[in-house]
């Protein structure tokens, strides 16, 4: 069974971004050793456009060979003219409203979210599926993810987007790793309490 993994950057307090999803407050802190530490270990969940920027797009993938997203994030690649933000995996996007994808390695999810996403995750294959946001994707595959990836950044929002966009459901999960790098970012990785 392959794994679900939402890895997703927040806020102190607990936001993805805020109340439009506008996580750009925090591209200042990708540097140094916490840049070094994503280009190593989590290769995979940079976009192909950053993977050029920084020298990575040669590499194999590591984790990761599909990638799951919400409308929303997906729009910011949009706006950018970029139809395909992950062309190293497998890309699916999950809408209600886009009914036609303008990219041909992009595949909408437009009903049966966690159907789809039950099948990915029985595919065969060593490499898990990354869940890259946001907030009402990940609060509707809850009960789907495996592991989470939070890095927190030394910020405080206040208000904004939740990480799950969800109705109250306790789901527990266990600390297994925390990373500290020398920005403020902390890095905690949970797998599923079973």
């Amino acid at each position: 069974m392959r794994k679900l993994t939402y890895a997703i950057a927040c806020s102190i307090d607990g936001f993805i971004g805020d109340q439009d999803g506008d996580a750009s407050y925090m591209y200042p802190y990708v540097v140094g050793d916490f840049a070094a530490y994503l280009n190593t270990e989590h290769p995979d969940i940079n976009p192909s456009h950053v993977r050029r920027l920084i020298g990575t797009d040669g590499l194999a993938n590591k984790n990761y060979d599909t990638v799951v997203q919400g409308r929303a994030s997906y729009d910011v690649a949009l706006k950018e003219g970029i139809t395909s933000p992950f062309a190293h995996l497998r890309e699916y996007v999950a809408s209600r409203t886009l009914k036609e994808s303008p990219d041909p390695n992009v595949e909408i999810i437009s009903d049966d979210l966690v159907g789809r996403i039950r099948e990915l995750k029985a595919e065969d294959g060593e490499l898990g599926i990354y869940l890259c946001g946001g907030s009402a994707v990940a609060g509707a595959l809850i009960d789907e993810i495996d592991e989470l990836i939070i890095k927190t950044y030394p910020v405080v929002q206040g208000t904004g987007m939740p990480m799950f966009g969800s109705g109250f459901a306790l789901t527990e999960f266990t600390l297994d790793e925390v990373r500290g790098f020398d920005n403020g970012v902390v890095v905690r990785t949970y797998s599923r309490k079973r």
